[in-house]
């Protein structure tokens, strides 16, 4: 359930992307859309609590990406065998998208065009299927 649904109005807490790859599962499809809820105290204390995160610091965002990423394609469930099987691309972009709506509550960021020097806002949740914008 959103906030929105709750009462509290402007508060966005979940977030849609779409991968730069997608997640190939035992089938063989391909998963890119998803959604990454907004990570609470909870999600930040269990995690590194769990024994796997204490012996590798780096299964960390695993577990974090396990709890926040809440569906992806029309896979059943998201859960760290999901996560430790993305493409390294994949996870390095959910890594990112986590920081960022958790750091700096939005998925945008500005950026300016080489050829006319215009400054502007790129959602980077995944407007473009697996490329840049404008394709190149």
């Amino acid at each position: 359930m959103t906030a929105l649904a709750e009462g509290a109005v402007g508060l966005r807490t979940e977030y849609p992307f779409t991968l730069p790859r997608g997640y190939v599962d035992e089938h063989g499809r391909v998963h890119r859309d998803g959604v990454m809820r907004l990570a609470t105290a909870r999600d930040e204390i269990t995690t590194q609590t769990d024994q796997r995160a204490r012996q590798n610091p780096a299964y960390l965002s695993v577990l974090l990406l396990e709890r926040t990423v809440t569906t992806l394609g029309d896979l059943p469930a998201v859960d760290t065998f999901v996560v430790e099987n993305l493409f390294a691309s994949d996870l390095a972009f959910l890594q990112d998208l986590y920081r960022r709506i958790n750091t700096d509550g939005h998925t945008q960021v500005a950026v300016r065009c080489p050829h006319c020097d215009q400054g502007f806002a790129v959602d980077i949740a995944g407007d473009v299927a697996g490329g840049a914008p404008g394709g190149s």
